[in-house]
């Protein structure tokens, strides 16, 4: 794995005061100079795409076609949306008319936090890196960048170039683990980002909590996926697999597990080993370098375990290689509810079966566990839809589909704009209204 030089804890207090001043500057309220960091970070990445695909590749195993599409294609599309049509987004909201207040003009401006700290994950150490990083910018913040240490080689590249396009006191970016987030936690942020697990996810709350910090939390979870007989069985297997299969499953909301209708199981089962020969060219299991390995030994063995402890029946791969990190795509049939692959989210190329009576029963399994980040409902029968929609409670829904709907979230586009932009709401009250 490629070292990475961690950032002094000693300059870190120094790195958030320069950010500070930048912020206090002013020089970020322009929405001319706003468009010049957008611009900065598309030529960051467009002119170094071949080193993010190879940096990417030395982190995750991931073959380089994979991270074209779906890195750099995903950051371009949002970089490019934010440059059109930030400056819309930006615009005061005026309220409905009221006939108390309309004399008094109200509005609301947006305006932008301040200092933003984005601490990003490993599993797409491009895209959910600029995710937040667009729309902070695009509000008007300066921003403090804590890539993943895990993703090594893609950590120390960021590190490299972001010095390069952008001035010290708008964009910087902090390596390190555990002793160095610590201290930036230990910092006062105007807004803090984080997309990664749950127990971080929490220690970054509780960080937050002690500087009253405005916090955007993207969490993982195990994310179900309901099969209806009134679905088409060969592209659900299809939709499904590949969702699984990108990244080694090591994506926030990659299908985790299924809950297939019983009278369908076999079919759908069929249906699974038929996709999965077309995508290993007839081999009986997929190897090292068809897809991304685990990002370390660590996540490596914490996968591993769980798929040695599993009273279901493996019925598709199953084989690893120790020395690569690598997990085979992984079907398991007949999976107990309270087996080791439910007791946690898998976040790897394994994909659980377990078959119910019907779709109830399948809502009564979701509900009994965490909210799920997504839920995904495989069906054609438009009541089935509907009775998932208002019978659970999740981070997003998509129907006949996996994965697409994460585009769709609250880090990128308006939705991300928002998030990083304070609404401040102001009246004018006229003389003509004293009383």
């Amino acid at each position: 794995m490629t070292a990475v030089e961690y950032t002094p804890i000693e300059d870190i207090d120094e790195i958030h005061a320069q950010l500070q001043a930048g912020f206090k500057s002013g020089k970020t309220r322009s929405l001319a100079y706003r468009k010049y960091l957008l611009l900065q970070l598309g030529y960051l990445v467009q002119e170094n795409r071949a080193r993010f695909v190879d940096s990417i590749h030395a982190d995750l195993g991931r073959p380089r076609f994979e991270t074209e599409f779906l890195e750099v294609n995903g950051f371009l599309q949002d970089v490019n949306a934010a440059i059109k049509n930030f400056e819309e987004w930006a615009k005061p909201v005026v309220p409905p008319f009221d006939i108390k207040t309309f004399a008094m003009k109200p509005k609301a401006h947006k305006i932008a936090k301040g200092v933003v700290l984005a601490i990003t994950p490993f599993n797409y150490p491009l895209w959910l890196v600029t995710a937040p990083l667009i729309s902070a910018l695009a509000a008007g913040n300066t921003v403090c960048l804590k890539v993943a240490e895990n993703a090594a080689a893609t950590a120390a590249l960021w590190a490299e170039l972001v010095p390069k396009y952008f001035d010290p006191d708008v964009l910087r970016v902090i390596n390190g683990g555990i002793p160095e987030t610590t201290r930036v936690l230990e910092l006062q942020w105007d807004h803090i980002s984080y997309t990664g697990g749950g127990a971080v996810g929490r220690i970054v709350a509780t960080a937050a909590a002690k500087h009253l910090t405005p916090v955007t939390l993207e969490l993982g979870g195990k994310s179900p996926v309901i099969v209806h007989p009134s679905c088409d069985l060969d592209l659900t297997a299809k939709r499904v697999l590949l969702g699984r299969y990108t990244n080694a499953g090591q994506t926030c909301v990659a299908p985790d597990y299924i809950l297939v209708v019983r009278s369908i199981q076999d079919k759908f089962l069929e249906a699974v080993e038929k996709v999965y020969k077309s995508f290993t060219d007839g081999d009986a299991t997929t190897k090292p370098g068809s897809y991304s390995n685990m990002i370390t030994d660590r996540a490596y063995n914490r996968v591993k375990k769980l798929l040695e402890s599993t009273r279901g029946k493996v019925v598709i791969g199953g084989e690893t290689d120790d020395a690569q990190k690598h997990i085979a795509l992984t079907v398991v049939n007949n999976v107990p509810k309270d087996d080791s692959l439910m007791s946690e989210e898998i976040f790897g190329p394994i994909l659980p079966i377990i078959p119910v009576e019907d779709v109830d029963e399948a809502i009564d399994i979701i509900n009994e566990g965490d909210r799920p980040l997504a839920i995904y409902v495989f069906a054609n029968d438009e009541r089935v839809k509907e009775k998932v929609r208002t019978e659970t409670i999740s981070g997003s829904m998509a129907f006949n589909e996996v994965v697409l709907q994460v585009a769709d979230g609250y880090h990128t586009g308006k939705f991300g704009f928002d998030t990083f932009s304070h609404m401040r709401s102001e009246i004018d009250n006229p003389s003509l209204t004293r009383s």
